[in-house]
């Protein structure tokens, strides 16, 4: 039946007024969920402002603590105590360093800068100011002995006359100890050392990671003869050869710290250790064991001591010298035992470029005639993290090495990231002792100048 006017006028307002309860519920449930968007929203936005602003505080505070440990060491990590200071920046490549009594300090530069290769500096405490600069020759070796400067080139060594305030007297026209030193392709650097009886030692490092392209039928490696060790000449002839000296040890692939014992009146040298035992032998090494061998090695030296290289290597792992692959070996063949053993050893490949035995009194009673040792940090160590980049310490009792060597000065490489990559801002090169007993340590890399003091 079809219903009638009033039946479909009532149907019609209870549906408007159905409709009219789902918009209101509809309004208010669309109210309700922008109300909580807009809380969801502003409680997020207050906890990312909270979380920005305390990450923004602690940042601001580590980076204040930082900056002040930065600020009070220069950058570096040293022990309880200690405290370093960059007191000369930009000098250039800064290799080895000699002091005066007067606190002059004649920095060695690895290449020229404004044509000359040494620079003067006078330390004034925590800055040390440019004298003069001189030398139309770049070079490492540096010292001074008996009234004199000697310093080196990569093919020739050359002393200046001191004055009384151990300043140069002419710098224009050194007298020529000794040149035409061998000097080919790789490991040119001539460090140098002088003994208390007129003896001038100077390394001629060998033009070869392992000389097996130079003796590829194994009859004995031919450079010997003229590199790979440490040649002795008379401190004050002049104009003397190669051939005028003595060849005072040999087996040493290449040195570049060295320093004399007063102690023990012997010769200290650090040997750069080979490369590539895995890329030359993947039979015989893997790639791990590649980054980690063979060790950088500390010798004391006598006449006529023979290292092993390119024969032989140590292994800092099995402690043992280890017969080389080009000649036999196959990584557990021991060597012949006419090769002298070091009396320290240290991690591959990481370049030590500095020795000093410490003589001052400054530092802790540990410290007195102990080795620091300067080294430049690695290249090739991988799969394994680059490293070095450091100055170590390393104890000593009678003149010989005694105990374990503990890192003394870290944090020249930078942020963690710039060392394991090999990017390393500073590197360290040259140690040297201050009249005071203060510590300088030369950056080759940005040509800073650190000097490290101990507040008792």
């Amino acid at each position: 039946m079809k219903p009638s006017k009033s039946q479909t006028l009532i149907q019609l307002l209870v549906h408007a007024r159905l409709a009219a309860r789902l918009l209101v519920a509809k309004f208010t449930f669309l109210n309700q969920l922008m109300m909580n968007k807009r809380i969801f929203v502003t409680s997020c936005l207050f906890i990312i402002a909270t979380g920005a602003l305390f990450s923004f505080g602690r940042m601001k505070t580590t980076g204040a603590v930082k900056d002040e440990r930065d600020a009070a060491n220069a950058g570096l990590t040293l022990p309880e105590k200690f405290k370093a200071t960059a007191i000369a920046e930009n000098l250039g490549s800064a290799r080895h360093l000699a002091v005066t009594p007067q606190g002059d300090i004649y920095v060695h530069l690895g290449a020229l800068k404004d044509g000359k290769g040494i620079v003067v500096l006078h330390d004034d405490g925590d800055k040390a100011a440019i004298k003069s600069s001189f030398g139309s020759f770049s070079g490492t070796g540096i010292r001074i002995k008996n009234g004199y400067l000697y310093a080196s080139s990569d093919s020739e060594v050359f002393r200046y006359k001191l004055n009384g305030k151990s300043e140069v007297i002419d710098p224009e026209t050194p007298e020529k100890i000794v040149g035409n030193l061998v000097t080919r392709r790789s490991h040119k650097p001539k460090a140098i050392a002088l003994d208390n009886n007129g003896y001038l030692y100077v390394n001629i490092g060998a033009y070869s990671n392992i000389c097996s392209e130079l003796d590829p039928n194994r009859k004995g490696c031919p450079i010997l003869d003229s590199a790979g060790g440490i040649w002795r000449f008379k401190a004050d002839k002049l104009n003397q050869t190669q051939r005028d000296g003595t060849r005072y040890a040999t087996g040493l692939r290449n040195v570049v710290g060295l320093d004399w014992n007063q102690q023990d009146n012997q010769l200290f040298v650090m040997q750069h250790g080979r490369d590539a035992l895995h890329d030359l032998f993947p039979s015989l090494y893997t790639v791990q064991q590649s980054a980690v061998l063979p060790a950088e090695c500390m010798y004391a030296l006598k006449e006529g001591d023979d290292a092993g290289w390119p024969y032989m290597y140590y292994d800092n792992v099995k402690h043992k010298k280890i017969q080389g692959p080009e000649y036999g070996g196959n990584g557990e063949k021991e060597a012949d035992a006419k090769y002298i053993d070091p009396v320290a050893a240290y991690p591959g490949h990481l370049a030590p470029d500095g020795l000093l035995f410490y003589s001052g009194s400054q530092f802790p009673e540990k410290y007195k005639n102990g080795a620091f040792i300067a080294f430049h940090g690695s290249w090739n160590r991988a799969p394994e993290p680059q490293a070095g980049y450091f100055v170590v310490f390393q104890p000593f009792k009678n003149g010989k090495p005694d105990g374990k060597w503990e890192v003394f000065a870290d944090g020249f490489a930078g942020t963690k990231e710039e060392e394991t990559s090999g990017h390393a801002v500073h590197r360290p090169c040259g140690l040297a002792q201050a009249p005071d007993g203060s510590l300088y340590v030369s950056d080759d890399n940005k040509g800073t100048i650190y000097k490290i003091t101990y507040n008792k």
